[in-house]
C-alpha cells in the first residue's frame, strides 16, 4: 500500500498513519472521510456518482453550521446526483452558487479585516496596554474554543469516515488492484 500511496501522492500525514497496513485496514480503519474520499478519488476517477453521495451525506454532517441558502441547496443537489435524482448540470450550477456566496464572503472578511487593521493602526500608544490586555482575553477565548473545535474536528472526521464506508463499499474500489499494479511495476 506504501508504494500506491506515494505513487498518489498522499500526503505525509496519511503515509504515516498508513505505513505497514493492507488495504483492508486501511479501508475499515481509516478515522478520516476525507482521505477515504480523497483515496477513491485517485483510484476509482470514473465513479462520480457514488463518490458525490458520499461528499453530499459527508457535507450533510455540518449542515447546521451552514447559512447560506445556497449552500444547503448545494448539499441536497449532490446528493439527488448521487442517487440519479439530479443532472451533472444541476450539480455543476448548485457548485457555481457555492462558488459565487464563498467568493462574496471571502471579499466580505477581507474588509473586515482590512477595516479592523486600520482600526488597530489607529490605536494610540495611551490606549496600547488596554489593547494588549483585551488581546489576551480574546486570545484564552479563541483557545478554548479552538480546543472545542479540534474535539469536534475529530469526531467529525470518523463520522464521515463511516459514511464514506456505507455509501462505498469495499467491493466497488479498485484500489487493491492499483495496489498489485504498483508492485508489479516496482518488481
Amino acid at each position: 500500500m506504501k508504494e500506491l500511496l506515494i505513487k498518489l501522492d498522499a500526503c505525509e500525514e496519511a503515509m504515516e498513519w498508513a505505513a505497514n497496513k493492507t488495504w483492508e485496514e486501511i479501508y475499515n480503519t481509516c478515522h478520516r472521510g476525507d482521505w477515504l474520499l480523497w483515496l477513491h478519488f485517485r483510484t476509482n476517477k470514473e465513479d462520480l456518482k457514488i463518490r458525490t453521495l458520499a461528499k453530499g451525506h459527508c457535507a450533510n454532517t455540518v449542515r447546521h453550521l451552514m447559512h447560506d441558502e445556497r449552500s444547503l441547496k448545494a448539499v441536497d443537489t449532490a446528493i439527488a446526483f448521487g442517487e440519479g435524482r439530479a443532472t451533472s448540470d444541476e450539480l455543476k450550477a448548485a457548485a457555481a452558487a457555492v462558488f459565487a456566496a464563498v467568493s462574496a464572503a471571502n471579499a466580505a472578511d477581507y474588509a473586515a479585516y482590512t477595516a479592523a487593521y486600520a482600526a488597530y493602526a489607529a490605536v494610540s500608544a495611551a490606549d496600547a496596554a488596554a489593547f494588549a490586555a483585551d488581546a489576551t482575553a480574546y486570545s484564552a477565548a479563541v483557545s478554548a474554543v479552538s480546543a472545542a473545535n479540534a474535539a469536534a474536528r475529530i469526531e467529525n472526521q470518523q463520522l464521515t469516515a463511516d459514511i464514506v464506508r456505507r455509501h462505498i463499499p469495499i467491493e466497488l474500489w479498485n484500489t487493491q488492484k492499483m495496489i498489485d499494479e504498483v508492485k508489479k511495476e516496482n518488481k
